[in-house]
């Protein structure tokens, strides 16, 4: 039961419980049956890949992607610090070092610009983040890349049917990385999809996907048994996931219509305030469409933004920050290394808040709008 107005709320569109008891019926629990081809076959059809295959997280596809470039220790991978554990982790798994790029003031993502003067003879990828569900400059990003023959993986976890000037978010790399996590927009509880279009890719995913056999083959008929063949793991959720994604997927597109109205029923409202320099609104470059999956606000500094928190909270409305950089956590500092500086990220980190947003928010936008307008005019 709600008690307030909460940060996040999954969506139940309908349908779930009667995939479940589909499932059950069947006596197909593991992956890789019925639902897991539909919903696999229908991010193929969104996304424009020619492979997607579904993964128990968004952490487990990025796992997937760090194996496939091949990663060794002392090799390099280019992100940002501004981003979750899991997109630095899959590096550091495999004994690279991520190399932290500050980020864009207007959309907090990779700063293009920045990309190029980072790489050294030890990098081998990029690993863009779409943060809240807006994409970054991919053009100038996959020059660069082809330019240094670097792979580049998109971590897409919140940016499903976003698209960068015409093509979903995730398609353009050579691999892409989905969420389906309770905190996302189209839910699965725990879940997520790793997607290529990549020939050499596809192959060696199946392979890695299959707890490193190729009984791919095996199923195709290529082979007469399939056996251990390469490193692998056990990336697939069961069909019980699959069965309430498939649902999910099916009314993605009514659910990321009712973010979208919640995101521009904010923006609307705060325009009065960026207007006379109270806070700072999200910026939408114009070769751009995003999903409505996060909306946030600048205050002018930690102090502010605590303040405002706090009030929120004792008005029963949970209004929440967002990543503490990796590059100045334990692990960051041990694992990482870090270009020139980020004053960027270590500023906008500070100054970030994120308001209530899930599908059928409706009218509580605006309670939310008036207690910031409220609680910012008394600065």
């Amino acid at each position: 039961m709600k008690k307030g107005i909460p940060f996040n709320w999954p969506p139940l569109v309908g349908g779930e419980l009667d995939a479940l008891r589909s499932v059950l019926e069947r006596r197909e629990l593991t992956g890789n049956g019925h639902f897991t081809q539909l919903c696999q076959q229908w991010i193929k059809d969104r996304l424009h890949v020619t492979e997607a295959l579904l993964t128990h997280s968004c952490t487990g596809a990025l796992e997937m992607a760090a194996l496939l470039c091949n990663l060794v220790p002392g090799d390099e991978v280019i992100m940002p610090s501004f981003t979750f554990v899991s997109t630095a982790n899959a590096v550091v798994l495999r004994g690279a070092t991520p190399v932290f790029v500050d980020i864009r003031r207007d959309t907090l993502n990779l700063d293009e610009n920045l990309i190029e003067a980072a790489i050294t003879p030890r990098t081998k990828a990029i690993f863009v983040v779409h943060y809240a569900g807006v994409p970054c400059e991919m053009k100038k990003i996959m020059e660069i890349a082809k330019r240094h023959g670097l792979v580049v993986v998109e971590d897409a976890a919140q940016a499903l049917l976003s698209e960068y000037e015409g093509k979903p978010a995730g398609s353009i790399g050579d691999a892409g990385c989905i969420s389906f996590h309770a905190t996302k927009n189209v839910v699965s509880g725990e879940g997520g999809a790793f997607v290529t279009s990549r020939p050499d890719f596809s192959e060696q995913a199946h392979v890695l996907w299959e707890k490193g056999t190729n009984r791919r083959e095996f199923q195709d008929g290529r082979v007469d048994k399939y056996t251990w063949v390469d490193h692998g793991s056990s990336f697939l959720p069961s069909e019980l996931i699959a069965a309430f994604l498939h649902v999910q997927l099916s009314s993605a597109d009514r659910i990321i219509e009712d973010r979208l109205a919640s995101w521009n029923a904010y923006h609307e409202r705060f325009a009065s305030l960026e207007q006379v320099g109270a806070i700072v609104r999200p910026t939408i470059p114009g070769n751009v469409t995003h999903n409505g999956h996060i909306y946030y606000i600048l205050l002018p500094d930690v102090e502010e933004r605590t303040r405002v928190i706090r009030e929120l909270a004792a008005r029963g409305i949970n209004a929440v920050f967002h990543y503490v950089p990796l590059h100045d956590s334990p692990a960051g500092k041990k694992y990482t290394r870090v270009h020139g500086t980020l004053p960027v990220t270590e500023e906008m980190h500070a100054r970030l808040v994120r308001m209530p947003l899930w599908t059928g928010i409706g009218d509580q936008v605006e309670i939310v709008a008036e207690a910031v307008h409220d609680i910012v005019r008394r600065t």
